[in-house]
């Protein structure tokens, strides 16, 4: 999803839940790049940064040790992390609104793509952009409009346990709806 989605705190915490592994691809990329991703984006730029984005995504995407793996919100920009992504992983795509996202992140100064005079045209020109690739990477799409950070781990919990990628809690069924 969009930068500000909740990819890293709903990860967080279904990785809690279902007892995996959390990595955020963001925080490994900041760790090998030796400073912040804002700042590498200022200095290197953007290609410099897709570029390395994408070395990381093809490890991560293919480790058995990732469990929830949260990647930055233009990850989807490049065929090959898309390509890489949907076959070796299950995406769930947290759909939200650029007007939630722009409300949530009004004091974010450290997202280097929503900084300047008008954050929600920003968010709503990448979603414009994004949507149709998110969706072609996506397994499973979430709406999140107007949804607690529970709500929403309670939907990818209830769609992941349906379509049987992660186990069922001892003595669950699957609910016949």
């Amino acid at each position: 999803g969009l930068p500000g989605s909740g990819k890293s705190t709903i990860g967080r915490q279904l990785a809690r839940h279902w007892g995996l592994e959390f990595v955020d691809s963001d925080q490994v990329l900041e760790s090998r790049l030796g400073c912040c991703i804002k700042d590498f984006f200022a200095s290197q730029g953007e290609v410099a940064f897709r570029d390395a984005e994408a070395q990381v995504l093809a490890e991560l995407a293919q480790s058995d040790k990732v469990g929830i793996l949260s990647t930055g919100g233009g990850a989807v920009m490049r065929p090959e992390n898309r390509a890489v992504l949907h076959p070796n992983t299950t995406v769930f795509y947290l759909q939200s609104s650029p007007e939630d996202i722009a409300r949530r992140l009004r004091n974010d100064t450290n997202r280097p793509l929503l900084q300047g005079d008008d954050p929600l045209k920003r968010l709503r020109d990448l979603l414009a952009v994004r949507a149709p690739l998110y969706e072609e990477t996506a397994h499973f799409v979430i709406d999140t409009v107007r949804c607690s950070t529970a709500q929403v781990v309670r939907k990818v919990t209830m769609q992941a346990e349906l379509a049987g990628v992660v186990p069922l809690p001892a003595g669950a069924a699957p609910s016949a709806s």
